[in-house]
């Protein structure tokens, strides 16, 4: 069987750990990934002998003894699939000059708007959907973390109105120029995008969300109040987000406090870059009162979403079996 090749366009935060779980896939090849000046992160793929192919106006990577292995025009002619992971902006940008004029399909994140592509994507949620698309958006790490967890509650008991508040972390452990911030900075629009953007995977929830950021940089936090249509049980529901894909109980008797203690269990867990793809549940912190949910989670924004790109692949690709994609992606990723 002919591997898929992929192409990555984009080295950051979500690119690089594309790229990583790509290339422990047995069904794909990494063709490359583009390069728009040289960096660390440059320097970092070279020696790990990934191809770099770089844009027009590019000439500082031979200043830096990396020698480029050709344009961006010749990446995407080679790949069978594109993995877009520019800032958001971009991604439509590269569709319109790029993608649609090569007839390449390509993956969009979740910075883009909805439009830029046929469907909105989280693998466990609407793989089906996928199947032989053009263009998928894999939503962001927080619609990505509230779809996983909303879709096993809406199967067990049905959901009513759902209000979610989105406690974001101020920025990326590496960024230097959005945080720290000595202050709480509410999202002063009403519902917040994350609301919607649930709403292009799971069609028929009804969700309003709000948001804050706050000075840490490890995870997001989440809390979900659900108005079931069936009285949950607080024991079944553990029970089966205990065995849920992507998704991780950890309890306090663990001590497991908060997201750093989290993030330190992903280290011990000898995770590459300390990452933690599954979405995480405190036991202790699901709650009911009559017909209502309560329960809070976290996000890991930088890694969250790296799965659905792999899966969002194989679909895009013709692979029909989302139960089969999903255990191959979380085998190759040493995801629960």
């Amino acid at each position: 069987m002919e591997k898929i090749k992929v192409a990555v366009n984009g080295y950051g935060t979500i690119g690089k750990r594309v790229v990583d779980a790509v290339r422990l896939q047995k069904d794909m090849e990494l063709v490359g990934i583009t390069g728009h000046s040289y960096n660390f992160r440059m320097e970092v793929a070279h020696d790990c002998k990934i191809p770099i192919y770089i844009f027009d106006g590019e000439n500082d990577f031979e200043e830096n003894g990396i020698k480029p292995a050709g344009s961006a025009d010749d990446l995407f002619d080679e790949a069978d699939i594109i993995v877009d992971c520019t800032p958001k902006k971009i991604g439509k940008e590269n569709k319109e000059k790029y993608y649609i004029p090569k007839k390449k399909k390509a993956i969009f994140q979740g910075g883009e708007k909805p439009d830029i592509a046929q469907i909105s994507f989280v693998a466990q949620c609407n793989y089906k959907e996928a199947i032989g698309k053009d263009y998928v958006r894999v939503v962001s790490c927080n619609t990505t973390g509230l779809c996983r967890a909303l879709k096993v509650v809406d199967d067990l008991y049905g959901l009513g109105l759902v209000h979610a508040t989105m406690i974001r972390r101020g920025a990326d452990p590496g960024d230097i120029f959005h945080g720290p911030i000595n202050a709480i900075v509410p999202v002063l629009e009403l519902p917040s995008h994350h609301g919607p953007d649930v709403q292009t995977v799971l069609h028929n929830v009804n969700i309003f969300t709000t948001a804050m950021s706050v000075s840490t940089t490890l995870m997001h936090c989440h809390s979900i109040h659900a108005e079931c249509k069936k009285t949950p049980n607080v024991k079944d529901l553990i029970e089966k987000l205990k065995h849920t894909t992507r998704i991780r109980m950890v309890r306090t008797s663990e001590r497991v406090r908060s997201t750093a203690e989290i993030m330190e269990l992903a280290r011990d867990l000898s995770r590459s870059r300390g990452d933690m793809p599954e979405l995480c549940l405190w036991e202790e912190a699901i709650g009911v009162s009559g017909k209502n949910l309560f329960y809070l989670q976290a996000v890991h924004q930088e890694s969250i979403v790296v799965p659905e790109n792999i899966d969002a692949i194989r679909a895009m690709m013709g692979f029909k079996d989302a139960e089969k994609s999903i255990e191959m992606t979380n085998k190759a990723l040493n995801v629960k």
